[in-house]
């Protein structure tokens, strides 16, 4: 199906506004750049820009978080059969965000500066924790559980926690690893017993 011209010219105004804020922030920071600055440097009035972004300058340089919630649950949904649900997760997650190592320059770029950026941290975290629900529902029907039942809530919760909590580490790969061992083994009782 293809877009109409309106479509297409908002899709063309959001890449802008993408663009013009992560060039703005990448060269003054986060703090140092105003919503009426990204406007302008897009070409845009500052209403054009609430109209395309209304969660304000940090949601900027993400998407609105859709995408993520249909991988996540593909990738439950269409695990290899005698792989774990927490196993298939552990894979997506590891070839994205932080936890990837061959991410192209610009999105390196983006990475770096999101991780850095407490704003922006916190604005992905809440893109990550709305896919709650579709996660706990992918869980349940592949667990035979309800959706609503809290260990598959929790289980859900905890994965989508990981980018935030791993994303900040000296090395993300290995603290993501980590918590999925800890999701896969249950917690020792002491140290004496891991």
């Amino acid at each position: 199906m293809e877009m109409g011209r309106r479509e297409r010219k908002k899709v063309q105004t959001r890449r802008a506004l993408s663009a013009a804020a992560l060039r703005l922030f990448s060269e003054h920071g986060y703090d140092g750049v105003t919503v009426a600055q990204i406007a302008d440097e897009a070409d845009v009035s500052i209403a054009t820009l609430f109209a395309h972004v209304p969660d304000g300058k940090e949601a900027l340089i993400f998407d609105d978080g859709a995408e993520r919630h249909v991988w996540l649950a593909a990738a439950v949904r269409d695990r290899p059969a005698g792989q774990s649900v927490l196993e298939a997760l552990r894979r997506c997650l590891a070839g994205r965000g932080p936890f990837t190592a061959d991410l192209p320059p610009d999105l390196r770029a983006k990475r770096d500066l999101i991780v850095s950026t407490p704003a922006l941290r916190e604005y992905s975290r809440r893109l990550w924790i709305a896919g709650e629900g579709p996660l706990a529902e992918a869980i349940a029907a592949e667990s035979g559980r309800d959706p609503s039942d809290m260990t598959v809530r929790a289980l859900a919760r905890y994965v989508l926690e990981i980018p935030e909590l791993a994303g900040v580490e000296p090395d993300p790969l290995a603290a993501m690893n980590a918590i999925f061992d800890l999701l896969e083994s249950g917690w020792p009782e002491s140290h004496e017993d891991t």
